[in-house]
């Protein structure tokens, strides 16, 4: 197609995602499509969060200073969806982080004070107690565990999409992307992972794949759409989501899943509070609720957990 027609396409997802508007994550056939409750091009605002009540039970595990004060601030990476991005009076928030947030929250008897802030600035902040906690589609790896603190809410990962007219098949392997330029979200786990297999061409005897990251996903996407990249890597749910807004590019496959949670600065007194209240709202049907709005059910997690191992 030609390339008028990629840019047209894309300045099209970018008015209709991003403007009204990062992770890091196998390779099951079927995965989530996009939020069968809106159109193309609309985000869903069904509310799935205001009927959720008080968790006693978990309330009870808070640390008394939290329950007096009854406030938590948290850092949200608004980026795309379904993950977060912005409704079109470009204020709003909205998205899976987002909703699972909220109605923790509501379990809990807190109020959150949310500040939006850039992915890569997050995890730092948490530490020097700037913020309580945060949501950015976090994957949960065994590098981030050895300084944040996690309680899982879902499970999403690593995948790839192309341009319509790219011959490449399928990444189950990185040296596939040998002599291809990758585009990615800076400060993620994709990141990371491309940087440390970056040899691995070499050792091939193959010519190196050209990492090239941006800060924020449209920028990511402008580059595939202009032929700055061959390949996107990004995370599972938001590559399908954008992938199904935007002519001439498609999904390739899942790579690596991994787990999402909440982040918080290592030996957080929260996480227990928390994790009982995620298990809560799956208990009474609030997080099948809110997956189903954003189409994502195949990232259920069974239990909430507190910073398990990596997913390998």
């Amino acid at each position: 197609m030609p390339r008028t027609r990629h840019t047209a396409a894309f300045a099209l997802i970018t008015v209709a995602a991003f403007a009204l508007t990062a992770c890091g994550s196998g390779d099951p056939a079927a995965g989530p499509a996009a939020p069968a409750a809106s159109a193309k091009g609309t985000i869903p605002t069904r509310d799935v969060v205001s009927s959720v009540k008080k968790n006693n039970a978990a309330a009870a595990l808070l640390p008394a200073d939290v329950r007096a004060s009854g406030t938590l601030t948290i850092a949200s990476s608004v980026g795309t969806p379904p993950g977060a991005t912005y409704l079109p009076d470009g204020k709003t928030v909205a998205g899976t982080d987002i909703d699972v947030a909220d109605a923790v929250a509501r379990a809990l008897g807190l109020k959150l004070k949310r500040e939006v802030a850039a992915f890569e600035a997050i995890l730092p902040a948490l530490g020097s107690g700037k913020y309580d906690l945060g949501t950015g589609n976090f994957g949960v790896t065994d590098e981030r565990r050895r300084t944040i603190d996690f309680v899982t809410y879902l499970n999403d990962g690593q995948g790839f999409a192309v341009r319509g007219d790219s011959k490449l098949a399928k990444v189950t392997d990185l040296t596939q992307l040998c002599g291809r330029t990758v585009g990615t979200a800076a400060g993620t786990t994709f990141e990371v992972t491309l940087e440390e297999n970056k040899h691995r061409c070499a050792e091939a005897g193959k010519k190196p794949y050209d990492v090239k990251t941006y800060s924020d996903l449209a920028a990511v996407w402008a580059s595939l759409q202009q032929g700055r990249s061959d390949v996107v890597m990004s995370t599972i749910n938001g590559l399908r989501y954008a992938v199904d807004q935007q002519e001439s590019v498609r999904f390739l496959n899942e790579f690596k899943r991994l787990d999402v949670g909440f982040a918080f600065k290592k030996g957080t007194p929260l996480a227990p509070a928390f994790q009982a209240a995620v298990n809560g709202l799956k208990a009474d049907g609030t997080y099948d609720r809110i997956l189903k709005k954003w189409g994502i059910g195949a990232s259920a997690i069974e239990s909430s957990q507190i910073s398990p191992p990596e997913i390998t």
